[in-house]
């Protein structure tokens, strides 16, 4: 198969986009599909063709744009006026939008001053603190890309680490542009990237795989999803960069069944990567082999945790497995194996292109570069965010976020999912980055991060995520098998206010067992919500204490 010309597409591609006189970027994401956006599109290309428009714009159904708590999402972009971004949009007013914006905005008639008054109130400025406080490296192409475009992918750039790596670079010198950058596993644990890499390309084996863990199941959470279904090639460019620097011979994406959408956008993606010889054999005429697959899981949470993924893809229960050996040594049909999240390999394509001490510039002394966050919960502008680490989690809420979406003051905000902890206002100066988190009882984790207010009771929101954990715990080991469910009975006897102040005792120090004895991540992880709910908020446990003490007076004084 002949090399694929990467510069020629993109200045094709390039010069068919400018050939429009506007383009209307509709966000196709699950979350504005949800909110009527095919519908949208359907008012939209009907509008156009009826104001003869079809020839002069081009609509982009593209990936998620962030702000999901306003879709559906259309950004107006008419050659040489500002963009204008149109939020909550339904057909009649898409329909308007084009008769009275559009229109007028392209054919330059004098009509035109403008979005119109009545219009206004469904439009966002692109100057909002939402846009403007994002630095984006993950997401900086979607919402501006078609998903499921190779072409389009390659005009933006896309591709061309890959090609640098395979003609240019060898094994080691990905590895130390990786180790230079400081990327680390975005997946919740943050090992360091480089050194994974490193530590798999060293073990000799008679295969190696690359996998992909895309079994993204925190309740709340949604960035893993929102790249695969926005941006498909950056994940599986970063894949073919990470098989290239360790040796791989072939490669996996596990991906859960839930995200039909993803699913069906990366394998178009793989397929397309294969026709222009992208990935597969001989890849753009070098002689290397590389292809990838996907495998899909079937939703149990535990089979986030790495050694469980492996067994899943291998056809056995997804359970984990103690380590040492590692996955690098160890791994898949007892193969040195990588595994790394999808967004730590969405980053590599633009590290490489950018070098490792961009993007170190970025974050803290041990956190660098950025994050995507899922902004959920009772915030005004909830959605997919990206911004450096280290940012305080203050500015995320109030600034990105917009504070509250009730009006009343922010009580908490849970990071890290199920495993993560409860973070007071009190606390909310604090730099979001995974040694700070760690030190006030919360993780990272995949980037779930939950706004609650005043009206949230924290006993409740404890008891809600171990009664999850406790649901997904895959039974392998007592401490988390049989301690998560005396945790939770314990919990559930504390809110139900017939617990006393030895069943609180016992509820710290059943939790810190837990964390100590449990075989993996899943079960260390867990007390995370109990421990910090009890660290500051152990005002709202006493007063179930009380609860039940005038239960027994009551009992008492009527007996």
């Amino acid at each position: 198969m002949p090399k694929v010309d990467l510069k020629e597409i993109r200045e094709r591609e390039l010069a068919k986009q400018q050939g429009f006189k506007a383009r209307l970027f509709v966000c196709a994401s699950t979350g504005c599909i949800a909110s009527g956006c095919k519908a949208v599109m359907s008012a939209v290309t009907a509008g156009l063709k009826a104001h003869g428009l079809d020839k002069e714009v081009q609509i982009v159904p593209t990936g998620c744009m962030g702000l999901c708590s306003h879709g559906p999402l259309i950004r107006v972009e008419v050659q040489g006026q500002a963009p204008v971004l149109y939020t909550e949009m339904d057909d009649m007013l898409a329909r308007l939008m084009v008769a009275e914006h559009l229109e007028p905005a392209v054919k330059r008639t004098e009509a035109f001053t403008g979005v119109p008054d009545f219009l206004m109130n469904h439009t966002l400025s692109l100057d909002t603190p939402f846009f403007t406080d994002q630095v984006k490296v993950v997401l900086a192409n979607s919402g501006h890309i078609v998903p499921e475009s190779i072409d389009d992918y390659i005009a933006d750039g896309g591709y061309t680490a890959w090609e640098k790596v395979v003609t240019t670079m060898t094994p080691q010198d990905v590895i130390k542009e990786i180790l230079d950058s400081g990327l680390r596993g975005r997946g919740g644990g943050g090992f360091p990237t480089g050194r994974k890499w490193e530590l798999t390309s060293k073990i000799e084996g008679d295969e190696k795989f690359i996998i992909c863990n895309g079994d993204e199941g925190d309740p709340g959470a949604y960035m893993d999803r929102s790249i695969l279904e926005g941006n498909p090639h950056a994940v599986i460019e970063g894949m073919l960069i990470a098989g290239y620097a360790t040796g791989a011979t072939s490669g996996w994406f596990y991906v859960r069944a839930e995200y039909p959408l993803a699913v069906e956008r990366l394998d178009k993606a793989l397929k397309a990567a294969r026709r222009y010889n992208l990935l597969g054999k001989d890849i753009m005429g070098t002689g290397r082999d590389l292809d990838l697959e996907i495998r899909l899981g079937a939703g149990a949470f535990v089979c986030g945790e790495e050694t469980a993924l492996i067994a899943s893809i291998e056809g056995k229960r997804g359970s984990p497995t103690p380590r040492p050996p590692y996955p690098s040594v160890k791994g898949l049909w007892g193969m040195p194996s990588c595994v790394n999240n999808v967004e730590t390999l969405a980053n590599v394509p633009t590290i490489i292109n950018r070098g490792g001490a961009w993007f170190a510039s970025m974050g803290t002394a041990t956190s660098k570069g950025t994050k995507v966050f899922a902004l959920t919960g009772k915030v005004n502008h909830s959605g997919l965010i990206e911004v450096p680490m280290g940012i305080s989690l203050k500015r995320i809420v109030e600034s990105i976020g917009g504070g509250t979406s009730t009006g009343k003051r922010v009580k908490a905000v849970q990071t890290g999912g199920p495993s993560g902890g409860v973070i007071p206002e009190r606390e909310m100066d604090l730099p979001v980055c995974y040694d700070e988190l760690k030190k006030i009882g919360s993780i990272m984790g995949s980037g779930g991060m939950i706004v609650m207010d005043e009206d949230d009771d924290m006993v409740d929101i404890a008891k809600f995520y171990l009664g999850f954990t406790v649901d997904e715990s895959c039974g392998k080991c007592a401490p988390c098998r049989i301690g998560g469910k005396q945790l939770l009975l314990l919990l559930e006897k504390i809110a139900d206010g017939r617990a006393n102040q030895q069943d609180l005792e016992d509820l710290r120090r059943l939790a810190l067992s837990m964390k100590k004895a449990s075989l993996c991540g899943l079960g260390q992880t867990a007390p995370n919500p109990v421990l910090s709910t009890l660290q500051f908020f152990m005002d709202e446990y006493q007063a179930r204490l009380a609860q039940n003490v005038e239960n027994k007076e009551d009992v008492a004084s009527k007996g």
